[in-house]
């Protein structure tokens, strides 16, 4: 069972997407408490299915496969909602999908050469921010505890940070990509 938990872990970000797209088809302080609490719970899963993978060493092909994917289409399809709900500027998702698309095109090329691009600290840093932004985006509407928290305005500045991330490590991916590109053709990188 622990060999195959990170791949079902990646597996419910996957399946958890539906629900939070359907919930914020109903805009309301109460589907969208629901939707952030899920897609919470599916932004977590992605911390612990790579923990789970490589402290028990079941990492798999699978895995390192469908994981960026599942990462893509969880963001991407909260951010389509967020943009129809006035949440989230259109540029703002495009560009964030864009590099998204852009890297996994990358990657893609990289696959048969002798090396492939490695997600980076600073890509899992952009990751962790883009699930930050996106819950209190997802929550929306003023909350009132003790204090009163304007949720909106906290996913906004942290989406602005996630969106300096995202746009900084597709550049260096860029970079690293070409380094590669430029070795693999002249043999010399020079």
């Amino acid at each position: 069972m622990k060999k195959h938990l990170p791949n079902f872990l990646t597996m419910g970000r996957l399946i958890l997407a539906p629900p939070i797209v359907i919930l914020l088809l109903f805009p309301g302080k109460y589907s969208s408490a629901l939707a952030a609490f899920i897609f919470l719970i599916a932004s977590l899963t992605d911390y612990f299915d790579g923990f789970i993978a490589r402290r028990f060493k079941v990492e798999s092909s699978f895995g390192r496969f469908l994981d960026p994917i599942a990462d893509k289409v969880l963001v991407s399809s909260s951010l389509i909602m967020l943009i129809a709900l006035g949440r989230v500027q259109a540029w703002i998702a495009m560009l964030i999908i864009s590099r998204e698309v852009a890297v996994s095109a990358l990657r893609a090329t990289t696959k048969s050469w002798d090396t492939t691009l490695t997600p980076s600290p600073l890509g899992k840093l952009k990751t962790v921010f883009q699930f930050a932004a996106i819950v209190p985006l997802i929550l929306h509407y003023e909350y009132t505890f003790l204090i009163t928290i304007n949720f909106h305005l906290i996913g906004t500045v942290l989406l602005y940070i996630a969106l300096v991330l995202t746009l900084w490590s597709g550049l260096d991916y860029f970079l690293v990509f070409y380094r590669e590109y430029e070795i693999r053709e002249n043999g010399d990188g020079l």
